[in-house]
Order: structure tokens, then C-alpha cells, then sequence
């Protein structure tokens, strides 16, 4: 694995929301930094890609309540376990649970394993919810991935915040807590 600076200079293989993840970076004047890789579904496949990066990536988990009627995408940091308990409690909502592929598919062009905050631009009407963990905007840089799982971004997270206005999406800041 390399840390590379920009999109890559061959398209050829690489997915259509892939490309339009650079095409809306760069059409911002983000910049970004790339490793490609094998694909990483987990977050223990993530930790070779966290020191070529020289960021840790981002847990991201798209939820919906019972009903399936509300959706969110939460970010927090990798090693910080996802409590639901604690997640409804902060956001006032009650049992939520892991949103079905279909739901990510549909809102943000996503394939499971491949969730990310970047796929928001998909989402043109505004069904989910983006919830972001505290710690996650204490930091200078978030790694996550450009909408597929064989590549890992590094961006600045005051860059991320200008994304973020720009797919109309503003972030619910929750501050979920580690348990030993």
C-alpha cells in the first residue's frame, strides 16, 4: 500500500460513485490522500491502512429505528465501541438497529462494507440523519472511504465540514463514551 495524493490517474475498474467521490472533492478544492487496497470490511482490516494513512479510520454505521422510517449514518472512531443503549439515549430515540443493505443502497449508493460519509451525496433528500461523534471532529484529519471499500481517503476534517454543507447535511454531535 502507498499513500497517494489525489484521484488516481487510471479510472479503468474503479466504480462509478467512486469517481464521483473525486469528482465532488475536487469540484470543492479538497484535498485528499488515497491508499488502495484489498477490501476492508472490518475494522481490524482497516488498521494496516490507519499507518500508511497516518489517520485512523472511521467507524461508519448506518442505523434506522424499528419502523424503518428513520435513518442515520454515525461516525465514530474505530476503537470506540457502538453502544445502542447510549446512542438512543443521546439522540432521544428509542431502539435502533442495523439498516438493511437495500436502505443504503437506495439513499446512499452504498454497498454493505463500503459505508461512508461521502455516499451523503447521494442522498439528495435528505433521509439520513448524519450523527458524528465528538471525537471524531476533535481531530485535524478523518480517514474514511471515497463510497467503496478498496480505497481509504485521509481528508481534513474542517474540508469534511465544507462537504458536509455543500450535500446539505448537517452533522447531530452525540459523545458516546469507551467502555473497558
Amino acid at each position: 500500500m502507498e499513500l497517494l495524493k489525489g484521484r488516481p490517474a487510471d479510472e479503468n475498474g474503479r466504480c462509478e460513485v467512486e469517481i464521483a467521490t473525486y469528482d465532488k472533492l475536487e469540484s470543492l478544492n479538497i484535498e485528499f490522500f488515497r491508499v488502495d487496497h484489498s477490501a476492508a470490511e472490518t475494522m481490524e482490516a482497516c488498521e494496516k491502512i490507519d499507518e500508511v494513512l497516518g489517520v485512523k479510520m472511521c467507524k461508519n454505521l448506518f442505523l434506522c429505528n424499528r419502523q424503518k422510517t428513520q435513518f442515520y449514518l454515525l461516525m465514530l472512531p474505530g476503537d470506540k465501541p457502538f453502544i445502542t443503549k447510549e446512542f438512543s439515549k443521546q439522540l432521544g430515540v428509542s431502539r435502533v438497529s442495523f439498516s438493511g443493505g437495500e436502505f443504503m443502497q437506495e439513499f446512499l449508493k452504498i454497498a454493505p462494507g463500503s459505508v461512508s460519509v461521502m455516499g451523503l451525496m447521494n442522498d439528495k433528500d435528505n433521509r439520513v440523519q448524519l450523527v458524528v461523534d465528538k471525537a471524531i471532529f476533535d481531530c485535524e484529519w478523518v480517514g474514511c472511504h471515497p463510497c467503496i471499500n478498496t480505497s481509504s481517503l485521509k481528508i481534513k476534517t474542517e474540508d469534511l465540514k465544507r462537504f458536509l454543507i455543500d450535500v446539505n447535511h448537517q452533522a447531530t454531535m452525540v459523545d458516546l463514551p469507551y467502555y473497558e
